[in-house]
């Protein structure tokens, strides 16, 4: 049996081999890119490849698998693999013909072979030899032959040319299915995560040619050959293209184009916050509920409070491109899913690095989760710690380190970061399974109440870390941003998806920074997350007109309203009234202001036409 093991573990071998090689041309090709970074960064590109090197095999060897399965059950005591020659021979062809178009294409246009470049390939096979004319031909062959050799000649050397079975009962061999067939869907997988593996598992460096090189080619285009469904077709086509153009633009247009000026200083330091699921309905200012977040409402007291903000949709994901990028969501999708065209919007980060800003991103969990890594490597943060940056076990919950820790962790590195900076935090203790360190302060009776003590518990730790950062000798210069990641059912058990205060989320800019006739304000219109990012470069005197989506709160000009969207639905609320829609069975499902017809169908053809606008953007990326 250990014998006819080996089988896979030299198939697994050659790809391993395979792909390396295809990495180290990669890396060879572009290493004018590379000269100012270390050898040691550059070989790690190779141990970050591993997982998805692991998980692309794990998928080649689904056919090898199961026909090894049916010679195992079958009873068959020795099996000729020259089919599996001629397998693997078409895959090295194939993989050394995508390796070689991934070199141009990357060259051309800054990512990996994906679906797009296939479609275009196919659709316009004239414009895509124009396209390709100014590739080196030559090197091209040359790659092409040594690949295809190289293959080959591993192919013979490495790969099993025969099996052979020992006899053993049945269920032993049954046994031996089932762990084959489960440990290469976790490898496929990407092992038993709380999600499947996506690019950013490879992700690691502030080089983009190092993290596109750690991504596994083959991978990278199943994955979106997969996906492309959602980038070909605008699912929310509800008016007329111009029509909807026209809205959406009118919705944006101001009389002046002007700010309110809130701070003392222009070039402080960004610190934002962004606290996992701490919905509106968590506090007393903007929720009504009592003790659950003394210390954050003291603090709505003492900063700029914006008291009607509305979170885009229901997870962090969306929530974390909403507020660092300003792009809003796309109903079902989301823009993390595809890191070719996530890589493509801007972002805070890149705008403040690109001023003189250092930057860095604190998380207690899984960076990789949802893609968020791929998100945050590739918009100018030069510094990520997540989870895997801290020693030992202590205070680590289900989904990571405990936000006190993370807390502590980001003012030791700040003490130590040059001036000015912008540092993002996300928190994650406000989070299903709802686990505190300690004795939660509302108890374990039911969700709501253990909700509440993780809410409790987090605003306690927001408290001790603005305790702990006034003693810091940046404080002084420094603006902090409190906002939410999303809304949440809890603590109201609000059930519907489609109600706006689902949505509602407290937004809050505070520090020393802000002018002492500001201090305790509070501005009423409606915004959205995606607002922070105009607003926040509108105090700083930083243009933000790549921030198509994003307005600013703080100009009196502004019109106030916010857009949201669920799976199979989407909301839209002003000053004057919210509705929300069901994309599917096309009926309005909330209505604050059912009786004026007219005003309802133009808030609903706002909803329409912002979404369709949105995906109509996310296709053309």
């Amino acid at each position: 049996m250990l014998k006819s093991l080996l089988f896979f573990l030299r198939f697994f071998l050659f790809w391993l081999l395979f792909f390396f090689i295809d990495r180290l041309i990669f890396i060879f090709i572009y290493h004018r890119q590379l000269t100012s970074v270390p050898f040691s960064e550059r070989a790690a590109t190779f141990y970050h490849a591993i997982s998805l090197d692991l998980s692309m095999t794990a998928y080649l060897a689904v056919i090898p698998l199961l026909s090894y399965i049916y010679w195992l059950l079958n009873g068959r005591k020795i099996v000729e693999l020259k089919w599996l020659s001629v397998y693997n021979q078409i895959l090295i062809v194939l993989f050394s013909i995508l390796a070689v178009v991934n070199f141009n294409i990357y060259r051309e246009w800054g990512s990996k072979v994906n679906a797009k470049a296939l479609g275009f390939a196919f659709n316009s096979p004239r414009e895509a030899m124009a396209s390709s004319a100014s590739s080196p031909v030559g090197l091209s062959i040359s790659l092409l032959i040594l690949l295809i050799a190289l293959g080959l000649f591993l192919q013979r050397f490495v790969v099993s040319g025969k099996l052979t079975f020992a006899a053993m009962p049945i269920w032993i061999r049954m046994i031996a299915c089932l762990v084959l067939v489960g440990g290469n869907f976790l490898l496929i997988r990407g092992g038993l995560g709380k999600s499947p593996i996506t690019q950013s598992r490879a992700y690691f460096s502030e080089e983009q040619v190092l993290n596109q090189a750690a991504v596994n080619t083959e991978w990278n285009l199943l994955s979106s050959v997969l996906a492309s469904k959602m980038t070909k077709r605008n699912p929310y086509l509800y008016l007329d293209g111009q029509q909807a153009m026209q809205d959406t633009k009118a919705l944006y247009s101001t009389a002046k184009d002007t700010t309110i000026s809130i701070l003392n200083t222009r070039r402080p330091n960004v610190v934002l916050v962004i606290i996992e699921s701490f919905t509106a309905d968590l506090t007393k200012t903007l929720g009504n509920e009592d003790g659950i977040t003394p210390h954050f409402d003291s603090l709505m007291h003492k900063g700029v409070l914006f008291s009607q903000i509305y979170s885009p949709g229901s997870r962090t994901d969306k929530g974390l491109v909403a507020t660092l990028a300003g792009f809003p969501t796309l109903a079902a999708g989301s823009i993390v899913k595809w890191p070719e065209k996530m890589q493509k919007i801007p972002a805070i980060s890149q705008v403040l690095f690109k001023n003189g800003y250092r930057t860095s991103f604190f998380y207690g969990g899984e960076s990789e989760f949802d893609n968020y890594k791929a998100f945050i490597l590739s918009h100018n943060y030069q510094k990520l710690i997540d989870k895997n940056s801290f020693k030992g076990d202590e205070m680590k919950s289900p989904w990571g380190k405990y936000d006190e820790l993370v807390f502590a962790r980001q003012i030791t590195d700040l003490n130590k970061e040059q001036q000015p900076f912008f540092s993002t935090l996300l928190t994650l203790t406000n989070h299903e399974p709802y686990e505190v360190p300690g004795t939660p302060k509302f108890g374990k009776a039911d969700n709501v109440a253990k909700f509440k003590s993780t809410a409790y518990y987090t605003d306690s730790c927001i408290h001790a870390y603005l305790t702990n950062a006034r003693k810091q000798a940046w404080y002084k210069n420094t603006l902090f941003i409190f906002v939410a990641d999303h809304g949440h059912i809890l603590p109201k058990n609000r059930q519907d998806i489609f109600v706006p205060q689902r949505y509602h989320i407290p937004l809050l800019f505070y520090g020393a920074v802000i002018k002492d006739e500001f201090k305790g304000k509070k501005f009423d219109g409606v915004g959205s997350q995606t607002d922070i990012a105009a607003t926040l470069l509108a105090q700083l005197k930083l243009p933000a007109q790549e921030f198509t989506w994003s307005k600013n709160l703080l100009n009196p000009y502004t019109k106030g309203f916010a857009f949201f969207s669920w799976d199979n639905g989407m909301g839209f609320i002003d000053n004057q009234q919210c509705v929300t829609f069901d994309n599917v069975g096309k009926i309005i499902l909330y209505n604050s202001n059912a009786a004026d017809q007219g005003q309802t169908a133009k808030t609903l053809d706002h909803a329409k036409a912002y979404l369709q606008n949105v995906y109509r953007q996310f296709i053309e990326l």
